[in-house]
């Protein structure tokens, strides 16, 4: 499973619709969160995320982007909260990010890490990494790919039974990679199983101007996040506040060829008119979908059926 709950997709400041920056990605069972605006521990609990997270990707230090890591921290603290907790941001951000979380408190009953990354560099857990690469924002700032390992290729019933391999326990042993004796003969994996199938690919952009660099991040992701600050008649501000109009990050979306294309960071002007937006974006990318305040998006697999749109409020969400 893997789900993305979208808590704040306001550029700048929050809306009565719409709060700031704040992505929370379930995978399986870990948590994270990319940016930290201002209000997400409130967003957090009002679109029922929880706050086992394991980390927090900042990609850029606007307040807008990480001033709410300060009250996170906080309520996970009166929580009784003990285990680690990861904070990353781009280079020469750690010492403004540890101000953040020791502002208003002593000390925290958990520790919390707070790394820079340069692009390139990632975090991995099990199963699947986080890794950092260079946008495009005026100052220090990152997007982020999230990338599952490969699975295991599709395992052939028909032919195991083809060549006496018993069912139960065996298939199972096969399609780990161990080799199975029948009847004194040797059942290799290779001759059941099909070729590793690639895993799931979601990409955050954060703040940004469309970049290549974003387009070869994404490339074949299932999901882009990208941010969308303004539409095509404020393309001059968009380019002089480094920032992507909604046709802009359809272009990325359709050079990348991802499958999905999530649109957020959205000027307040916009706010009460998302399909403006999202009928830009679709004339170049119609498998589009304008974000708002609690949207939640499963993640499928690309040989798996889309997967439903659920939540949100005040978005054009079809």
């Amino acid at each position: 499973m893997m789900r993305v709950t979208f808590l704040g997709t306001s550029a700048a400041c929050p809306t009565v619709r719409r709060n700031v920056s704040a992505i929370a990605v379930q995978r399986e069972g870990d948590l994270m969160l990319f940016d930290c605006g201002e209000g997400t521990q409130r967003q957090m609990m009002r679109y029922g995320t929880g706050f086992s997270l394991w980390a927090v990707f900042i990609t850029h230090l606007h307040a807008d982007h990480f001033v709410g890591v300060t009250g996170m921290l906080r309520t996970m603290a009166l929580q009784g909260r003990n285990e680690p907790l990861l904070l990353t941001c781009p280079v020469s951000g750690r010492r403004v990010l540890e101000d953040a979380v020791h502002l208003g408190f002593d000390r925290l009953s958990f520790p919390v890490e707070v790394r820079e990354l340069r692009p390139g560099e990632s975090v991995s857990r099990d199963g699947y990494e986080v890794c950092a690469y260079r946008v495009n924002h005026g100052m220090p700032a990152l997007g982020y790919v999230l990338r599952e390992d490969d699975r295991r290729g599709r395992f052939d019933v028909e032919r195991a039974r083809a060549l006496g391999v018993p069912e139960g326990p065996a298939f199972g042993r096969l399609h780990r990679g161990e080799v199975v004796e029948v009847d004194g003969r040797r059942v290799r994996p290779e001759e059941v199983v099909g070729p590793n199938r690639r895993g799931r690919t979601v990409v955050y952009t954060g703040d940004t101007r469309p970049v290549r660099s974003t387009v070869k991040a994404a490339a074949g992701a299932e999901l882009l996040i990208h941010e969308s600050t303004f539409s095509g008649d404020a393309s001059e501000r968009a380019r002089a506040t480094f920032h992507s109009t909604a046709a802009g990050a359809a272009r990325v979306a359709r050079d990348a060829g991802v499958a999905r294309l999530a649109l957020t960071h959205i000027s307040a002007r916009y706010s009460e008119q998302p399909a403006r937006l999202a009928r830009e974006a679709r004339r170049l990318f119609p498998a589009t979908v304008v974000a708002s305040d609690g949207l939640t998006l499963e993640v499928p697999y690309r040989d798996e059926p889309p997967a439903p749109t659920t939540g949100g409020a005040g978005g054009e969400t079809t």
